[in-house]
């Protein structure tokens, strides 16, 4: 595992916070849903590209245990990665809340802060049952889709592109529910800055983001990596 694996997953959770977040807190009303979506998928698209050679850029939780599951990555990794995706997206979500309180009488903790929720914090006022099995599903397509992309026998070159594209799918059908996790990270860093009820739904971001992650692992158990053998 190269020294470099650990930033360059907090920059890609970073980034992925700032721009998907970002676009939801600081111009969700003139993007729109659609708008929030692509700003997602190209902002992992992106890293996948720009760091994907250092870390594989899981940049979530989910794809992180797949890796582990899939023979990809170890269990002290794991920890590393995880440590590296949370505070790159609480470090993400306290930039954005400084950046949107400049801005005289803006409450953006009122707002919801993209902060991820059920019943009355879902935009669609979904409730949790549904929201589970929804993030459950939806966290398996991710998951399934980064580690058969990035399979040796597929077409590597191709993975960000797929990958990107399936996160902006994801979000296009997840953002009326939940706001769309599928990644713990993600989850919590917008939490710690709304607190209360972030922080008391946040158990749902964590299980359901973590569930599908072993039944994506069939796809392949190759490593990411040949150094990684």
């Amino acid at each position: 595992m190269r020294r470099a694996a650990y930033p360059a997953e907090f920059l890609g959770t970073f980034v992925l916070v700032l721009g998907g977040c970002g676009s939801a807190i600081l111009a969700g009303d003139r993007i729109g849903f659609l708008g929030v979506a692509f700003a997602f998928g190209l902002s992992l698209l992106a890293m996948a590209y720009a760091l994907g050679h250092l870390s594989g850029c899981h940049a979530n939780p989910a794809v992180s245990l797949g890796a582990v599951l899939a023979g990809r990555l170890t269990w002290r990794e794991f920890g590393g990665y995880v440590g590296a995706q949370v505070l790159g997206a609480v470090v993400a979500s306290w930039l954005l809340y400084f950046v949107a309180t400049s801005h005289a009488g803006a409450d953006p903790v009122a707002a919801g802060f993209a902060a991820n929720g059920y019943g009355p914090h879902s935009p669609g006022g979904f409730d949790a049952g549904g929201a589970f099995v929804l993030e459950v599903v939806l966290t398996f397509v991710l998951v399934f889709t980064v580690l058969a992309t990035t399979n040796p026998q597929a077409p590597v070159a191709l993975a960000g592109i797929a990958i990107g594209l399936v996160l902006t799918l994801i979000h296009l059908v997840g953002i009326p529910v939940t706001n769309t996790s599928v990644n713990p990270a993600r989850s919590t860093g917008p939490a710690t800055v709304v607190g209360g009820w972030a922080l008391a739904q946040l158990w749902s971001a964590t299980v359901a983001r973590t569930t599908p992650s072993s039944s994506g692992t069939w796809a392949t158990r190759h490593p990411a990596h040949p150094e990684e053998e």
